[in-house]
C-alpha cells in the first residue's frame, strides 16, 4: 500500500504525496533537513515519483524551475523549517514572473514551538509574500478520516492553482509535530486495515493546463487588423510547450494578412524559419537608422507574448505610440507604455483556429515589402561581417550557435550579454532549437541550475553564458551526481560584467571596474576540476564548430571562450549602428 501507516506523520505524508502522485506529479526536488524528514520519507518511498535530493536551497528551487519549463508540469519543492524557504524566494518569484508551475511544501515547527526560541524557527506564514498565486498553512497531521480528506483536497485545489487559470508557484507550510522519522505507533498501524484506498482516492484524476479561452471581442478586432495597412506583428518571449504549433499559428496569420513578423530572438520563430517568409530577425540594427524607423513606423502591433529584449525597438514603440493588441494568457499587464492597448487574454493557437484561418498563399502588401526588403539587405550584411570576423567576439558564438546546433537543441540563455547577442546575432534558420530562458525578473540568479533542470532526462542541451551568471550559481554543479543527461555549457569569459560596458557608467572610472564590470579572476578549469567537470578552452571558431555537432549524451562539460571584455563593447557600439545605413 502507498499509504505508510508506522505514525500519524507518516500517514500525513503519504497520502499528500500519493494525492499530488495521482494528479499528475512525476518529479520532487528534496532539500535535506529534519523538520522535512516525514515528506523526505514519503517522496522517497513512491516510486511513481523520480525522488531528487539536492543540499543547495536555492540551486535547488532553480533546478525545479528548469524541470517545470521543461514539462510544462508542476513540479514539487520540498525543505524544512527556518531560512531553508528563504533561499527559494529567487526562483519563486521567477516562476510567477514566467508563468511556470511550482508547488513549494515548507516544513515547518508546530504553533506552540514558534515564537519561543525554539531551533531552526522563523515565521514562515506568507514566506514569498504576494508571489504565490495561493498559499496556505495545513493542520497539524491526524489520522481522523475527515482530516486526511482535507489534506487530499487542499492538495487538489493546490495543484489546480499552479496550473489554473494561469501556472504559477502555490505555497504549502506543513508543521509537524515529534516523531520526525517514521517510528512505530501501533494504534496507528492498527487503522491499516480498515483505510480502503481506492474508494479514498476515486476521484481523483490528472489535470493539466487548460487552453485559455477565447475572448468575445476577438472577431471585431481580426475585422479591424484586416482594414487596416501598416499592421505589425511583434513576437516576443515566449517558451511554448508545443513550438512547431506555435510557429505554425503565428506564420498563418501573418500570411493570411500579409503582415511582417518582427521575431525576437528568444522566441522559436527563428528556428523554424521556412515555415514563415514574412519574418524579420534585424529590427534592432534597422531601428537604430533614425530615418528607417520613422519610414517603419506602423499603426496597428499585434504583440504575441512579452515585449522583446530590444531597448531599440521598446524606444521606437514608446515614441511612435501605435494602437496595440497584445495576445497573451496571462492576467498581467503586459503594457508598460500605457497606450492605447487591449489584451486579448488567449493564446495564438486557439486564436488562429477560432478564426478558420488557412494558409494558401501570402498576401503581399507594401508595408511587408518594404520590410522584407531591408531585412534582406541587413541581415546579408550581418552574417558577412560575421563570416569575415575570425577574433574570438563573443557575439558571434551566438551567430554560430544558431547555425551548428543539432536540430531540436533545447538552448538555455542567460541574462545579461548572453540574451541581447542572441537578439542581434541569432540567425533565422530550421534547426528547431528550443530556446529557453529566465526573463521573468531578468536576473542572473540560478542561471547553471535552471539550464541543469531543463537538460535533465532531456535531449542534450547547452547553456549559453558569461563568466559572472555561471559564478553566481556554481553550487548547481553539485546536480552532477543526480543528473540524467548532458549539458555543455558555452561559457563567454570576459573577466565581469560586459553589460555593464555598454551603459553610460562605464564612462566613470574609478569606480567602474571595481563596483560594475566585479571582474572576479577565476580560473575556470580548476572550477571545473573541482566538482569533476569536464572544461576545455577553445581557440579558435573552427574548434568552437567542432564541438558543438554532435553534442555528447551525457555528463557536464563547459567550453570557455575568453573574450576580452573593453573590445566587445567597443565593437559592438562600432557595428551595430551601421548595418542599415546605406
Amino acid at each position: 500500500m502507498p499509504i505508510n501507516f508506522s505514525n500519524t506523520n507518516s500517514v500525513w505524508a503519504s497520502v499528500l504525496v500519493e494525492t499530488l502522485q495521482r494528479l499528475g506529479l512525476t518529479i520532487a526536488v528534496i532539500c535535506p533537513g529534519s523538520r522535512s524528514a516525514p515528506l523526505a520519507v514519503a517522496f522517497a518511498q513512491n516510486l511513481a515519483i523520480s525522488a531528487i535530493p539536492v543540499l543547495d536551497e536555492r540551486s535547488a528551487a532553480f533546478f525545479a524551475l528548469g524541470l517545470a519549463k521543461q514539462s510544462g508540469l508542476p513540479i514539487a519543492l520540498v525543505c524544512t523549517s527556518g531560512t531553508a524557504g528563504a533561499n527559494f524566494y529567487p526562483a519563486v518569484i521567477e516562476a510567477t514572473e514566467s508563468r511556470v508551475p511550482l508547488l513549494v511544501l515548507t516544513a515547518d515547527r508546530p504553533p506552540e514551538l514558534r515564537h519561543c526560541n525554539a531551533g531552526q524557527t522563523i515565521d514562515q506564514q506568507k514566506l514569498f509574500g504576494t508571489f504565490p498565486h495561493w498559499y496556505a498553512e495545513l493542520a497539524i497531521p491526524s489520522v481522523e478520516e475527515a482530516m486526511l480528506a482535507y489534506l487530499r483536497q487542499t492538495c487538489v485545489h493546490a495543484w489546480e492553482r499552479t496550473l489554473l487559470p494561469v501556472p504559477g508557484v502555490v505555497h504549502l507550510n506543513l508543521p509537524f509535530r515529534d516523531p520526525l522519522p517514521p517510528l512505530a505507533d501501533p494504534t496507528v498501524q492498527a487503522q491499516a486495515a480498515t483505510f480502503d484506498l481506492e474508494r479514498f482516492f476515486a476521484a481523483i484524476e490528472p489535470l493539466s493546463a487548460a487552453a485559455p479561452p477565447i475572448p468575445v471581442s476577438i472577431d471585431s478586432c481580426f475585422e479591424a487588423w484586416r482594414s487596416t495597412d501598416r499592421v505589425l506583428i511583434i513576437a516576443g518571449l515566449s517558451q511554448p510547450q508545443a513550438p512547431a504549433a506555435y510557429c505554425q499559428a503565428v506564420a498563418q496569420l501573418s500570411q493570411v494578412l500579409g503582415f511582417p513578423v518582427l521575431a525576437e530572438g528568444l522566441s522559436p520563430l527563428r528556428n523554424y524559419a521556412d515555415l514563415n517568409s514574412n519574418l524579420v530577425s534585424t529590427y534592432d540594427a534597422v531601428l537604430r537608422n533614425p530615418l528607417l524607423a520613422e519610414q517603419l513606423a506602423p499603426k496597428v502591433v499585434i504583440r504575441l507574448g512579452e515585449m522583446p529584449t530590444s531597448k531599440e525597438l521598446r524606444l521606437w514603440l514608446e515614441a511612435t505610440q501605435p494602437r496595440q493588441w497584445v495576445i497573451e494568457a496571462s492576467h498581467h499587464n503586459l503594457d508598460s507604455f500605457h497606450g492605447h492597448t487591449t489584451h486579448l487574454r488567449t493564446a495564438i493557437g486557439p486564436l488562429v483556429e477560432h478564426l478558420g484561418l488557412v494558409q494558401t498563399s501570402s498576401q503581399q502588401t507594401p508595408y511587408l515589402s518594404q520590410w522584407q526588403a531591408i531585412e534582406t539587405r541587413v541581415r546579408d550584411r550581418i552574417d558577412q561581417t560575421m563570416n569575415d570576423l575570425h577574433s574570438l567576439f563573443e557575439g558571434k558564438a551566438a551567430w554560430l550557435l544558431s547555425q551548428h546546433l543539432p536540430p531540436g537543441t533545447p538552448l538555455f540563455i542567460a541574462s545579461s550579454m548572453s540574451v541581447r547577442d542572441v537578439e542581434w546575432f541569432w540567425k533565422p534558420g530550421n534547426l528547431a532549437v528550443r530556446p529557453y530562458f529566465n526573463r521573468g525578473a531578468n536576473g542572473i540568479d540560478g542561471t547553471l541550475s535552471t539550464a541543469i533542470g531543463i537538460a535533465h532526462g532531456n535531449q542534450p542541451s547547452v547553456l549559453l553564458t558569461g563568466d559572472l551568471a555561471l559564478l553566481h550559481d556554481t553550487n548547481g554543479f553539485l546536480l552532477r551526481q543526480k543528473f540524467k543527461g548532458h549539458l555543455t555549457i558555452v561559457l563567454i569569459n570576459n573577466n565581469g560584467g560586459g553589460i555593464f560596458e555598454m551603459l553610460p557608467i562605464a564612462q566613470f572610472e574609478p569606480p567602474f571596474e571595481e563596483f560594475f564590470a566585479t571582474p572576479q579572476h577565476i580560473n575556470f578549469a580548476q572550477l571545473c576540476a573541482t566538482y569533476g567537470v569536464d572544461h576545455e578552452p577553445i581557440a579558435s571558431w573552427q574548434h568552437f564548430i567542432q564541438r558543438l555537432n554532435p553534442l555528447p549524451q551525457s555528463g557536464i562539460r563547459v567550453l570557455e571562450l575568453q573574450t576580452d571584455r573593453k573590445a566587445d563593447a567597443k565593437w559592438r557600439k562600432t557595428h551595430l549602428p551601421t548595418f542599415a545605413c546605406d
